[in-house]
């Protein structure tokens, strides 16, 4: 089997970075990058379920939210969160049709220009997909951060009346 050179970067704040630099090459099998497509796919259909249950929670929580100490935190985070939502959508369907064109790789004829086309974008994709999750994970904490204080704010409400 044949091994194929992709520039992977080094970890940095992608959230500051706009521009990367290619660090290293990493040498991976069919098989590897099969595996990184597939795990891509994964988490990115975990990642649809769980901005679904984060739509949910702001819904049950509208009203509490619409406080005005808590609205001006909430709205830039619901904003983010719609402009990862979309951003979803894009990336999904580019990792999805990566992964169909896997057969490049592996069909023992040699397109040497549409395996480096793929390798280029693997090596993209794998920049695209971390920095999408980079971005993910901080807005989904902000929400979370934001929801769990309006709970414990309730909450307290409560046991406080008699």
């Amino acid at each position: 089997m044949r091994q194929i050179g992709v520039y992977l970067p080094l970890k940095q704040d992608t959230m500051k970075t706009k521009d990367k630099i290619k660090s290293y090459v990493e040498w991976l099998s069919a098989e590897e990058l099969h595996y990184n497509t597939q795990n891509w796919m994964s988490k990115l259909d975990f990642a649809k379920d769980e901005q679904a249950f984060l739509d949910h929670l702001i819904t049950d929580y509208t009203i509490d939210l619409v406080d005005s100490t808590v609205f001006n935190k909430i709205k830039p985070a619901i904003n983010d969160l719609k402009d990862v939502e979309n951003r979803f959508n894009t990336l999904y369907k580019k990792v999805s049709l990566h992964q169909n064109q896997l057969q490049i790789m592996i069909d023992d004829v040699d397109q040497i220009k549409m395996e480096e086309a793929y390798v280029k974008t693997h090596m993209n994709l794998t920049i695209e997909v971390n920095t999408y999750f980079e971005r993910y994970q901080s807005v989904k904490t902000k929400i979370f951060d934001i929801i769990s204080s309006v709970m414990k704010k309730k909450k307290q409400k409560r046991l406080l009346k008699p």
